[in-house]
């Protein structure tokens, strides 16, 4: 597809600075950037990214502001206003950025003189709001995009630009004909819910992988506190694995087990699994309503009993059925799609002020 004549050509992308695009392993954002980068390339931008070290689109400019040492926290948040503000003054040329940074990146995209979209990721929670709210009544050019409708209307006084829901590149992702095993893939936290996970399995009578980031302090006190007294006959932990090994695992398993305890804005895992063929169990928290069928490419249940039976029926399912939805609504063609339109949008020389605290 062509870029619509009122797109602009010069595109730049504004990755998080801690983690490579793509990334090696864990990295949903980086992730989407990567792919977005990609389709805006093979669309005739010239697209120009500013990210970590080690980053690679084909075609794209690569911008490293500066190097992260080894051992910076994720989400430090000096190490994010560096990134950022080099990464806008890089950028000063390129005619729309599409920003997919944290708050500081939303500042910097409200008084960007370049037409500027800035993406929310993350749950926008009371404090991430009000740190919104307080921007966008002092830049009234912000303008946010959000990836699900679920995250959007966690915000009531924001207003969005656009919603874009996230893609993946669907032919990348190995189809299988799935297994005996169930599989857990995210992060080890409370709100991703790993050790219910484990009690479903258990219930349902089904061994179960998991497969999880397990970096941080936190994430490791979790696992040691919560799921190793968990593991044994028929718990697997793999850690944490490459892209490569999490498309094979998903291709592989009987269903992923998807029992978050908190308002997901998105659920990158959700798509990647479905696109395998794979099932979903999950619960009805955040965006998963409007990613995951009921009945279709998964089950969703609040009930840990319910997701149990739900378990034993997934043979009842199409995985090719699975693997389709993805392809009509979470491809990266529909996400570029997405920001093409808002992007276009923005660039209008009569275009007036889009998100304000309502």
């Amino acid at each position: 597809m062509d870029r619509p004549p009122s797109a602009p050509r010069r595109i730049g992308l504004i990755a998080p600075p801690w983690i490579p695009v793509p990334p090696p392993a864990y990295g949903g954002i980086e992730a989407v950037v990567a792919g977005l980068g990609r389709v805006l390339v093979q669309r005739g931008h010239e697209v120009t990214l500013v990210a970590a070290a080690g980053s690679h689109v084909p075609g794209a400019e690569i911008i490293v502001p500066r190097s992260i040492p080894d051992g910076t926290p994720l989400g430090e948040p000096l190490t994010e206003w560096e990134h950022v503000l080099e990464g806008y003054a890089a950028l000063a040329e390129v005619d729309a950025i599409i920003d997919h940074t944290g708050p500081a990146g939303a500042l910097l995209a409200g008084l960007s003189e370049v037409p500027t979209l800035h993406v929310c990721h993350n749950r926008i929670d009371d404090t991430r709001g009000r740190v919104y709210e307080g921007i966008a009544r002092r830049v009234p050019r912000l303008r946010l995009v959000a990836i699900s409708q679920a995250q959007r209307r966690t915000a009531p006084r924001l207003r969005f630009t656009a919603v874009c829901p996230n893609g993946i590149d669907v032919d990348a992702v190995p189809y299988g004909t799935g297994g005996e095993a169930l599989t857990f893939l995210g992060r080890m936290a409370p709100e991703k819910a790993p050790d219910l996970a484990i009690r479903i399995a258990r219930r349902a009578g089904l061994p179960i992988r998991l497969a999880a980031k397990c970096r941080d302090p936190q994430e490791r006190a979790y696992f040691e506190q919560r799921v190793r007294p968990l593991l044994g006959p028929g718990v697997e932990w793999l850690g944490e694995i490459t892209a490569l090994e999490r498309g094979q695992l998903l291709a592989e398993s009987r269903a992923l087990v998807f029992p978050i305890d908190w308002p997901e804005p998105f659920g990158m895992v959700l798509i990647e699994a479905m696109a395998a063929g794979t099932p979903v169990l999950t619960r009805p928290h955040g965006a998963v309503p409007e990613i995951v069928r009921h009945g279709v490419t998964g089950f969703v249940d609040d009930d840990e009993v319910a997701l149990a039976e739900a378990a034993e029926r997934i043979g009842e399912l199409d995985r090719r059925a699975c693997r389709e939805h993805v392809e009509r609504h979470f491809s990266l063609e529909a996400t570029a799609d997405g920001y093409q339109a808002a992007l276009a949008q923005i660039c209008e020389p009569t275009d007036a002020p889009l998100t304000l605290v309502g």
